[in-house]
């Protein structure tokens, strides 16, 4: 099978901040090719933050390339923002700016939280996407969530002694509560040392093979705060959604093409979820990559994406 490579690096050739509401900016970019078809990438969490290396997914002299962050999230403010922020108030940020790009359809392309809410963007607004390429299937349904409090230790127990280290055996029985009272306490002091410690934890677990370099981006304190809160926060919610919604509601999007891909040994977001969806989903096509876990930059599943983005450059518009 033939090994894709990322793109050389390139830069936005344009780039703003978008007024949402009376608390929350969006940042949003564009680079490619202005006149190339639309993709929209959409970054994981919630609240990881997009990167300029997610430019390099798609070739630029085909593609459009539209890259923001979510509320919350990286460049937009204010970065760990809760308030007015639910799965509704994103799905309704994505409308907000293909209007303001002046963009009819586009493909959406979003990996673990980024395939949540590329499905729920999805099924409110199928006429307004052209296809999906999807990794690393998280559903966000509660027994995933579970999972991912507790159901890793079976994997990576040092990581979660870790992660639970500080927690007295009380607290360690709702990790997400525990977690959630100090993310959200004002003073860094606290909530601090709670985001590093919940981004360490999430990087230890996210590839197949130790990655020093995901642990240290998942941990930094850019990306740490808006990464704990917003999950916290988004899973104390159940995302704000039906549990099972996003499967109950899939035949909204039966006629789109569409590429999964998923890395057989993703401890995050186990692969019984990308399973479940391929069931709900046949036409979709389902790529399995057998020596990956959950990031997109292992070389299978980074090959795998954009082969993906390859396959699509014959999408009809």
């Amino acid at each position: 099978m033939k090994l894709f490579e990322l793109y050389p690096e390139i830069e936005p050739y344009n780039q703003g901040i978008l007024p949402l509401d009376t608390m929350h900016t969006m940042y949003w970019e564009q680079s490619g090719n202005p006149s190339g078809i639309p993709v929209l990438f959409l970054h994981g969490g919630p609240g990881a933050g997009s990167t300029p290396q997610h430019r390099r997914f798609f070739d630029p002299a085909c593609y459009r390339i539209v890259i923001y962050d979510q509320r919350g999230a990286g460049k937009s403010t204010p970065l760990g923002e809760i308030r007015n922020n639910t799965t509704l108030h994103l799905i309704e940020d994505i409308e907000t700016l293909r209007k303001h790009l002046g963009i009819d359809r586009w493909l959406i392309f979003g990996g673990s939280w980024g395939s949540t809410l590329a499905l729920a963007y999805g099924e409110s607004h199928p006429d307004r996407c052209l296809g999906f390429i999807l990794r690393g299937i998280f559903l966000c349904r509660k027994s995933e969530i579970d999972w991912f409090l507790y159901g890793l230790r079976t994997l990576f127990p040092e990581p979660w002694e870790e992660f639970v280290s500080e927690l007295a055996p009380s607290e360690q029985k709702d990790i997400l509560a525990t977690y959630y009272t100090r993310l959200m306490d004002l003073d860094p002091a606290i909530h601090m040392p709670a985001a590093r410690a919940w981004g360490r934890y999430e990087g230890r677990c996210s590839t197949l093979l130790p990655s020093s370099e995901t642990v240290s981006y998942f941990s930094s304190d850019g990306v740490a705060l808006g990464l704990a809160r917003m999950e916290a926060h988004y899973f104390k919610h159940n995302i704000f959604l039906p549990e099972n919604s996003l499967l109950d509601n899939i035949s909204k999007l039966q006629h789109h093409p569409a590429i999964i891909v998923q890395g057989r040994y993703d401890a995050v977001c186990p692969i019984v979820s990308a399973n479940d969806l391929h069931h709900a989903w046949p036409s979709a096509e389902y790529r399995i990559i057998d020596d990956a876990g959950h990031s997109a930059w292992e070389p299978g599943i980074r090959s795998a994406l954009i082969g993906a983005t390859e396959k699509f450059k014959s999408i009809d518009r």
